[in-house]
């Protein structure tokens, strides 16, 4: 019977143990330099922070409009779909009435249409009687005739009414998944910026508070308490709208930025100009992108008081220009209602309401 013998274990020379060591400790070592590089965050300088923060700010607000567009569409469609629910409903009870009525008829028919004629004729004393009756009795079914054909356009065209509502409810199911969506962006986009300012000292976030728009300096500030200059008609307003509108804009100074806001206690960009040429009778769109085709297009050297002017390449921001180079606008999350200048943002647009 064999012997089992475990074999032997070779031992690492001295050389080979030295060179064995050397390769476990580059490799650990490359792997915590691979580690490194994974997990640890880069140190960002409070200009970086201010810098992707802007960034975050200005993406956010590009999706607060695509939100603001879809919700107009959603609250189009909503009221679309009550307007053909409620019509369904009172073309039912008309058709209701109608088949009531129907219905009388057939059965006054069924009790006196039993009888032969010829034994009517026999019966009634009076045959100029009967031949009235008759007659009757053919406008009765005349009438019943045109009864069924009502009844069946009736029924079509609740049947329409309630296809085209069906097409709305989807239509409206649709819009609301693109406001959650876009919801979620926006979150998304203001809670990394409001983490990245976590990382400022609070001077530095006082700093940043202090900014007007995406990276400008502040603007000289007016008080909410003060109003408009000359009770509210600064110099060169075209038309007592535009003032009314200015005025509106002057009052909401000092009110919070809140996507989606359209006021009366906080506003997003384009909901403080929307809610100031309504103040002064003018409807507005809702969005930054429709509101620069509400109007006639001006030039950056034609603005007047009361004109919208409009920033970035998308058309995402808007403010009212109240003149001298300076506008009102809700600027984004954490600034509030105020005066600044046209120039901190890139200029795309303008456009005169009234």
């Amino acid at each position: 019977m064999a012997t089992h013998r475990k074999p032997k274990q070779r031992t690492l020379s001295g050389n080979t143990a030295r060179t064995a060591v050397t390769f476990a400790l580059a490799g650990a070592a490359s792997t915590a330099a691979f580690d490194g590089i994974g997990h640890a965050e880069p140190a960002l300088t409070a200009a970086q922070v201010k810098a992707k923060v802007d960034r975050l700010y200005h993406e956010a607000e590009v999706a607060t409009e695509k939100y603001n567009g879809v919700k107009e569409r959603a609250d189009t469609a909503g009221e679309s779909l009550d307007a053909l629910r409620d019509e369904a409903a009172r073309r039912t009870g008309r058709l209701n009435t109608a088949r009531n009525a129907l219905g009388s008829l057939a059965t006054a028919q069924y009790r006196t249409g039993a009888v032969d004629p010829a034994v009517q004729v026999a019966l009634t004393s009076d045959p100029d009687q009967y031949l009235e009756r008759a007659a009757i009795a053919d406008r009765a079914g005349d009438r019943q005739a045109a009864a069924v054909t009502g009844i069946r356009r009736q029924l079509g065209e609740i049947e329409q009414l309630r296809e085209e509502a069906d097409d709305r409810l989807a239509e409206l199911k649709a819009h609301q998944k693109d406001l959650r969506r876009h919801k979620a962006t926006i979150q998304d986009k203001i809670g990394a910026a409001e983490n990245l300012l976590s990382r400022l000292t609070a001077k530095e976030r006082a700093r940043y508070a202090q900014q007007d728009g995406h990276g400008a300096p502040p603007a000289t500030p007016v008080r909410a308490d003060r109003g408009a200059p000359r009770g509210g008609q600064p110099a060169g307003v075209p038309n007592s709208r535009a003032g009314q509108a200015i005025s509106f804009a002057y009052g909401a100074i000092g009110k919070p930025y809140v996507w989606g806001a359209t006021g009366p206690s906080a506003f997003d960009c384009s909901g403080l100009t929307q809610a100031a040429w309504k103040a002064a009778g003018v409807s507005l769109p809702r969005t930054t992108y429709t509101q620069i085709n509400a109007g006639r297009r001006v030039s950056r050297a034609e603005l007047t008081p009361g004109d919208l002017v409009f920033f970035y390449s998308g058309i995402s921001h808007v403010g009212l220009y109240i003149g001298n180079g300076q506008m009102i606008h809700a600027p984004r999350p954490g600034a509030p209602v105020r005066v600044a200048p046209i120039d901190e943002m890139p200029f795309a647009g303008a456009t005169r309401p009234a």
